[in-house]
């Protein structure tokens, strides 16, 4: 008997199987037809798969190497892009990765050449950044009053004079 009733108990699993994944297509498309019908009969941009988007990639060593093949600074690049450099060097050490507005920007920058590149940087932005990375002046030195006291260490004890254990 039982071996009569086993297909049967199979057959029937797999049959309540489809059934269940049958209904949630059907609810599926219930749901895309009210949706629909909502919009006025307008279709969703996603759901044509006329003119995908292009999605730009992003990958640390290619910004890298554009900036270096640009000829540009971590700080120029920043400037043309908007950001700070601490950003670039972000991205460049795989830290953070840039938004989409910088992406859009990268892209950009990747179809222009080093002089295309220059000349959008221009001469105050140049300026502003070899202002920025000159070395600092430096401090005055304090007067004879003003200076501190330096620190001296006092000389360790010897372990083996305090501690000598005689034999």
């Amino acid at each position: 008997m039982r071996k009569h009733l086993e297909p049967l108990r199979k057959a029937s699993a797999a049959y309540r199987k489809e059934i269940a994944a049958l209904k949630r297509k059907l609810q599926e498309s219930e749901r895309r037809s009210v949706a629909l019908a909502k919009r006025g009969g307008k279709v969703a941009k996603d759901e044509t798969a006329d003119a995908p988007e292009k999605q730009t990639r992003f990958v640390p060593k290619g910004l890298k190497s554009l900036r270096v093949r640009l000829g540009l600074s971590a700080a120029e690049l920043a400037s043309l892009l908007g950001v700070t450099g601490q950003s670039v060097y972000n991205w460049e050490q795989k830290k953070s990765t840039p938004r989409a507005a910088q992406l859009a920007q990268l892209a950009e920058l990747r179809k222009l050449g080093k002089k295309a590149v220059r000349a959008r940087l221009g001469g105050e932005a140049v300026e502003a950044v070899e202002e920025a990375a000159a070395p600092k002046r430096p401090r005055k030195p304090r007067k004879a009053a003003e200076a501190k006291p330096s620190r001296t260490r006092r000389p360790r004890k010897s372990a083996t004079a305090d501690t000598a254990v005689e034999a």
